[in-house]
């Protein structure tokens, strides 16, 4: 899809142009990567965080968070439970966390992959080259750095560099750099930040297409009180036309072309979309697109302080509810669950 088609579609509202527009990207998932729906256990592993990311509740500059890291054993007992549940990989994320040193994550992606048949995806935050090889030979099999807007100046203005850079890093080029490294890659954005345009997303979806992307990930910005975006909600004088909404059909929009630019990309229905529609968040996500679920495997203990955003979807909810939750979902929408790793149908 080219930049005007895209942006079109961004500003479709016509109820009947867009069931057009979902019946395209559900019929593009089909065809990219079947009716399987994989479920990738999530291990919110840290909440530790030495970024001042404007929009991020794990911020550091956020005071009033019970910060906590859990223990290898701890994240190794979710993995096992993965396991149990049937499912063919765990996420292990965190916030830019320097107490998950190199050799410790190293040593649990060895464990992981020697005790148990999972796939691992990393979600550490930028980090150093060095420590991105190690964990690859370790044995980690993808990377999910998001990148969240390609508008350089948007990325600076909500995204400081950290303490002794200039700059912040170029994620973009980061990417690249995992690829060659040997990692399966994702990355993501958000929808709808503050000075963020049409034209802006419209770039955003076609640099997908131009990455390769393995995983892609969007959702919708939602404003954490504990952070200067929620407190200065500036547009840069935007026109209404011109600012994204951070509204559910907008990211429903974004999922439907995400997989039109990338046919055969592993898209998650997120949690941000059960956030804003608990009822049928999900569904209507895997409907338009999406052929990912992450179902939490975080100890409910831990999962309340793991907080991006407020008020996030199933906080409560036990890793075995979780999993049951997911498979109705599924269910109800005549999907059927994956089974093994479910790798990128364009690395396999």
């Amino acid at each position: 899809m080219n930049h005007t088609e895209i942006l079109s579609w961004l500003r479709e509202e016509r109820a009947e142009a867009l069931a057009d527009l979902w019946r395209k990207a559900d019929d593009a998932r089909r065809d990219g990567v079947g009716d399987e729906v994989h479920l990738r256990g999530l291990i919110e592993v840290s909440n530790h965080c030495v970024r001042q990311c404007h929009y991020c509740g794990l911020r550091a500059g956020n005071r009033d968070l019970l910060r906590y890291r859990m223990s290898v054993e701890e994240i190794l007992d979710c993995a096992r439970a993965a396991v149990r549940f049937g499912y063919g990989t765990v996420v292990v994320q965190a916030g830019e966390d320097p107490g998950l040193t190199g050799p410790l994550v190293a040593d649990l992606v060895r464990q992981i992959k020697d005790e148990l048949p999972l796939a691992v995806t990393l979600s550490l935050g930028e980090r150093s080259l060095e420590e991105l090889a190690t964990w690859c030979n370790a044995g980690a099999d993808r990377y999910l750095l998001r990148f969240e807007t390609s508008n350089p100046e948007l990325f600076a203005r909500i995204h400081p560099p950290r303490r002794g850079e200039a700059t912040p890093v170029d994620r973009i080029g980061l990417l690249g750099q995992l690829r060659r490294l040997g990692y399966e890659v994702g990355s993501g954005i958000m929808i709808g930040i503050p000075g963020q345009t049409q034209a802006d997303l419209a770039r955003d979806l076609e640099l997908f297409g131009k990455l390769d992307l393995d995983m892609i990930g969007v959702g919708p910005f939602i404003a954490h009180p504990a952070t200067p975006l929620a407190v200065t909600q500036s547009t840069d004088r935007l026109t209404v036309d011109e600012q994204v909404p951070p509204t559910e059909l907008m990211t429903y929009k974004a999922v439907a072309l995400a997989r039109l630019c990338c046919p055969r990309a592993n898209i998650p229905s997120t949690t941000a979309l059960a956030t804003l529609n608990l009822a049928e968040g999900r569904e209507l996500g895997l409907q338009r697109g999406a052929n990912i679920l992450m179902p939490n495997l975080t100890p409910p203990r831990y999962r309340t302080q793991y907080e991006i955003y407020p008020a996030k979807a199933c906080i409560q909810e036990t890793a075995e509810q979780c999993q049951g939750c997911m498979r109705r979902r599924i269910d109800s929408i005549g999907r059927r669950v994956g089974q093994g790793h479910g790798a990128a149908q364009s690395r396999m």
